[in-house]
């Protein structure tokens, strides 16, 4: 069968990858489920029997974006099945449509195998079902193993496409050869361009963090980022001597999942710093509190904040969390938890203001050795549920700004300056 495409340079370039992933788009209207449809057809057509799932996150979205127009586009020449809701080819190929609507979803697709994944706007996907896809990108057979997704800035894994195509940052395992990024705007979807020209309007008309996010494509803006208040180059400074007479505080979020233990110096501005960071998974109680006594050295601390739960009582000792951690010389301070208001006066700390002497700054900054903080708290999204709120999705990202948000439901005061000159201490 002879099929005449026109795509734009970006379509093309994304259909000519050969890479094993290949993310495609950046920005709103670059032609993305355009070009997931062409790619997908074209694979079929020209690989007889080649196994192929496209999936998006619910199945309204997949109807309206490729189920449908493929209908239309595929007319005579392939079949579509709605109880298997797939395409089938005359010469065997295969593409499947699925969803994803919850995150236990993705374990239906346990133990199948696909020659190519498609994941559109794979933002809308956790990091956990990306994983569990490319278990099934496999087989015995000489087809094309790939894995193409497209994306837009935002999401719950807006930190993972981040990571693995734009920042180009990888765990053990990741080869950086085989993940290609083609950045797609919508001045680069020219039909789309003269059909519709009061789209480029919309987005331009959209608040600064939306248009820089689907306009231009910015990943290091987001919608639906709850923290747009935190920048880079104004929270995020460089070590330096704490005085020895500013008051230090101790705030952490345990679970078995993770210990997120910060230690936080206060001037007498009332100005916070987060100078040092304990961030380890699977301790147990005892050796969460051994681990937290030799990082801190011996220091003098105002209050040890941790979240109320701690102090629930088990049924069969009686005893509580916050009771070991006792026995173990620390000696915690029950932080208020009430969510909102907390993630609310967080923002009050993060936002920029001018200092004593005219230059901008923050009521909360934090040293650079504190990665972990760094990378959660402009992670952290939007609640769907309650707006005020934040998303307790991805859960990797809560841990370190909730040990945070009870350091700042704890009210620290400021230092009080020494009559006499005190020499400092780290």
């Amino acid at each position: 069968m002879d099929v005449t495409l026109s795509p734009n340079p970006k379509q093309a370039l994304f259909f000519r990858a050969t890479t094993r992933f290949v993310a495609y788009g950046g920005a709103r209207g670059g032609g993305k489920s355009w070009a997931v449809r062409q790619k997908a057809m074209l694979m079929a057509l020209h690989y007889p029997g080649i196994r192929i799932l496209l999936l998006r996150r619910s199945f309204p979205e997949l109807r309206e974006n490729h189920i449908l127009p493929l209908m239309a586009q595929l007319r005579g020449i392939a079949q579509y099945k709605e109880t298997d809701k797939a395409f089938l080819f005359p010469g065997g190929s295969r593409i499947r449509f699925g969803y994803c609507d919850r995150e236990a979803d993705i374990l239906q697709y346990q133990g199948q195998e696909y020659d190519v994944i498609f994941l559109d706007e794979a933002t809308q996907f956790t990091e956990f079902q990306f994983q569990a896809l490319t278990a099934c990108l496999r087989g015995a057979n000489p087809f094309p193993k790939r894995f193409y997704l497209t994306c837009n800035p935002g999401g719950v894994g807006h930190h993972w496409v981040k990571r693995l195509f734009i920042d180009r940052l990888y765990k053990s395992g990741e080869l950086p050869q085989d993940y290609t990024f083609i950045p797609a705007r919508v001045y680069d979807n020219k039909n789309l361009m003269e059909q519709d020209p009061g789209y480029v309007q919309m987005l331009k008309s959209l608040p600064a963090d939306l248009r820089k996010a689907w306009l231009d494509g910015d990943w290091n803006i987001f919608a639906g980022q709850y923290f747009p208040e935190f920048r880079q180059d104004l929270h995020v400074i460089q070590p330096f001597p704490i005085p020895a007479w500013w008051r230090r505080y101790f705030a952490m979020d345990y679970g078995l999942d993770m210990l997120a233990a910060y230690w936080i110096a206060v001037d007498h501005f009332g100005r916070a710093f987060v100078y040092r960071e304990l961030y380890e998974p699977d301790l147990i109680i005892s050796q969460a509190a051994q681990h937290i006594l030799h990082r801190n050295g011996g220091e003098s601390l105002e209050a040890w904040y941790a979240p109320p739960d701690l102090w629930n009582r088990r049924q069969d000792t009686g005893r509580s969390v916050a009771d070991i951690f006792a026995e173990s010389g620390i000696p915690l301070a029950k932080a208020q938890n009430n969510r909102v208001q907390g993630w609310l006066d967080l923002k009050e700390w993060l936002k920029p203001v001018r200092d004593e002497s005219g230059s901008e700054s923050a009521a909360l900054r934090f040293f650079s050795c504190c990665p972990n903080l760094i990378k959660s708290i402009p992670a952290l999204q939007v609640s769907s549920k309650n707006p005020s709120d934040c998303a307790t999705e991805p859960h990797e990202f809560t841990h370190a700004p909730d040990a945070i948000r009870y350091f700042v439901a704890g009210r620290p005061l400021p230092a009080a300056v020494p009559l006499e000159p005190v020499q400092n201490g780290s």
